[in-house]
């Protein structure tokens, strides 16, 4: 099977061997995802790490290559990446032009693109959960060890890049001869060039994920399919929280800098999706996303406790400090840590935006509220 036709089949959202399982409170031992885990210690790196070129990005590369980080358990090396994108979808129309609201105004795109340049992580992600993927001639890349966020697979890892993310290279653009550029409102500073070579559409970041992904469809022609895929996605999410029992657990989210320790709150995008699993958040996690420096005092302590914990790094010094952190006894002395319930995920998932990454989220959430980490 050739690395483009593996892509064709999709994630159907089935439960994992075991998800019947329900949460209990903390004070109880929890049952382990034992074969999750060890599925986790011997499965071959490189179905994850792509066709990508070499980086020294530490963080990406660590949670590829060891099942433990300073504690915790490393989530998502099981991850089957050749279902991460859908097959093709329908166009709303075949023919025509369509009027797209940009950040930059009123655009005119054709009904159905055929050669698509992507210039940002969650359009490209969009793209993936639209089955379009082969459509993309061009697509900024990101730094990391694959040119392209692992979770979207080997095949979107194989498109010709056109500059980095946030700074694309328009003539690299103009000789992949595209009808449509997708991009970020952040490359409002290249537009007059991109919009030189073909219609371009900026999408903003602002209404929440959900919003982004159903205007970047609509800028593909792709506005019923894209109902239909948010439809699955929430009723994926409904019944990944009720097979874990998600409202008796409540989740802490932190993801570690050069530094300091950012508390993903219900505004972030992990914090989205896992309101729509059910999982509950801890009191002092319940409003939007701050930042604090360590868990020195009693007080930070208290910002970052929960049932659970999940942590993610932000590049190699986010790992550098977080391991440094997690080694610690302030650390060590929170009762999620005491209980061995500590994970440690994928960057580009959970601080990511996107709808393939949401459902990757729920694979992780599925194969862990109610695990802890094995010694």
């Amino acid at each position: 099977m050739s690395v483009r036709e593996s892509a064709s089949t999709r994630n159907t959202f089935a439960p994992s061997p075991g998800s019947e399982a329900v949460a209990a409170p903390r004070v109880r031992r929890l049952r382990t995802w034992g074969a999750v885990l060890a599925a986790a210690a011997v499965l071959p790196v490189g179905l994850l790490s792509g066709c990508g070129k070499p980086s020294d990005d530490a963080a990406s590369a660590i949670v590829r290559t060891t099942t433990n980080v300073a504690g915790a358990s490393v989530v998502g090396l099981e991850r089957d990446t050749r279902t991460a994108c859908a097959l093709p979808s329908a166009a709303d129309s075949t023919s025509g032009t369509r009027a797209i609201n940009s950040t930059t105004g009123t655009v005119q795109v054709p009904a159905d693109p055929q050669r698509i340049v992507v210039l940002s992580t969650p359009a490209l992600d969009a793209i993936c959960a639209l089955g379009l993927w082969e459509r993309v001639v061009g697509a900024a890349t990101v730094g990391g060890v694959t040119p392209q966020p692992a979770y979207l697979g080997t095949g979107i890892s194989e498109i010709p890049g056109v500059g980095m993310v946030g700074n694309p290279n328009p003539a690299l653009i103009a000789d992949l001869k595209p009808d449509v550029i997708i991009g970020a409102a952040g490359d409002s500073t290249s537009y007059e060039a991109l919009q030189g070579i073909a219609p371009t559409v900026l999408v903003p970041a602002d209404g929440g994920w959900q919003n982004q992904f159903t205007a970047i469809a609509d800028a593909l022609g792709r506005e019923r399919a894209a109902d239909k895929v948010l439809e699955d996605y929430r009723i994926a999410a409904r019944e990944t929280g009720d097979a874990v029992g998600s409202s008796l657990t409540q989740a802490s989210v932190l993801r570690f800098g050069a530094d300091g320790i950012q508390v993903l709150g219900d505004n972030s995008f992990a914090g989205q999706v896992l309101a729509d699993t059910g999982v509950q958040r801890p009191t002092a996690q319940r409003g939007d996303t701050f930042d604090i420096e360590n868990v020195a005092t009693e007080y930070d302590r208290d910002k970052v406790e929960g049932d659970l914990i999940y942590v993610v790094f932000n590049g190699p010094e986010g790992l550098e400090y977080g391991e440094s952190v997690m080694r610690g006894e302030d650390w060590k002395s929170l009762s999620a840590i005491e209980d061995k319930r500590n994970f440690a995920v994928e960057d580009t998932i959970w601080h990511g935006s996107g709808v393939t990454a949401a459902r990757a989220l729920l694979d992780d959430v599925r194969n862990t509220l109610n695990g802890y980490v094995t010694d």
